[in-house]
């Protein structure tokens, strides 16, 4: 039964990286090379969700340990809490634990929390026809404060951004071979979540006058697919540093409640996002 996993410890894994790899993600998901603070290293700045590609490997030794099978699995909800910015390079822990498990009727969903002295990160697994076995249902999903403010922008994805993107970790093969994509259900390969809440989490620092390393907690709900050269269609409300935002794609809700919230001082504030995004 799938609520034996729950508070499972995954291990500690030693994370390292370089600028080059910290540029690299900033390249998959948008930047370019006017976005010098981004690319180049003399004046680098790590976008905050780099830390989502760091602890990915925990959802990754969930499923080795037996909670999941990935091809009956979505990645359902990100959430991100940042409590120092990384430096551009570097080695750090990370720990790693199955936080919670949930009974959502027909569905199950896994918590899968990565933690470290820079960022906590969790990944909600959602598991099609694993629920109904008497398990807690969890906190009730609410809806985003909008926020008086208005704020909406097209961000245009590319062709070749889930290609790109695989290069940062991520390499399931729904992103890149039209085979297994199909035998997913998708027409063609789909654009990582992560990369679609990346490249997002960096255009919505401009609705708060921020820099997008200035991100210190964002969360969302995956609602929907995103395929390499779709628009984003961001709407957004602002409350402070606060953005209450969904985003849309193609006529369908891509991201839905989304929160993002900016700090100049490059600390998550105790209560930055609230937690109810499953």
């Amino acid at each position: 039964m799938l609520t034996r996993f729950a508070g499972v410890d995954l291990g500690t894994r030693r994370v390292g990286y370089t600028d080059r790899d910290v540029i690299l993600y900033a390249l998959a998901v948008g930047a370019d090379a006017d976005d010098l603070d981004l690319i180049f290293e003399d004046r680098l700045h790590v976008l905050p969700t780099f830390a989502m590609t760091l602890g990915l490997w925990a959802a990754d030794a969930a499923s080795a340990a037996g909670a999941f099978e990935p091809e009956s699995a979505l990645h359902g909800a990100q959430r991100l809490v940042v409590h120092r910015r990384l430096p551009p390079e570097g080695q750090f822990d990370v720990r790693g634990r199955v936080d919670a498990v949930w009974d959502k009727g027909r569905s199950a969903v896994l918590d899968i929390v990565a933690e470290s002295e820079y960022f906590t990160a969790t990944y909600s697994i959602f598991l099609p026809g694993q629920g109904g076995f008497g398990g807690q249902r969890g906190p009730a999903r609410t809806e985003r404060p909008a926020g008086e403010e208005k704020w909406t922008a097209d961000i245009a994805t590319g062709r070749d951004q889930a290609a790109l993107y695989r290069l940062t970790g991520d390499r399931h093969l729904i992103h890149v071979d039209p085979v297994a994509a199909q035998s997913a259900g998708f027409p063609r390969p789909i654009l990582h979540g992560l990369c679609t809440l990346g490249i997002v989490a960096r255009g919505l620092a401009a609705a708060v006058d921020a820099q997008p390393w200035e991100l210190s907690a964002l969360s969302a709900r995956f609602s929907s697919p995103v395929f390499p050269g779709d628009v984003l269609s961001v709407r957004a409300g602002t409350a402070g540093r606060t953005v209450g935002f969904d985003v849309g794609s193609a006529g369908a809700t891509v991201l839905a409640d989304g929160e993002a919230v900016f700090d100049s001082e490059g600390n998550a504030p105790g209560a930055g996002v609230s937690d109810s995004v499953r």
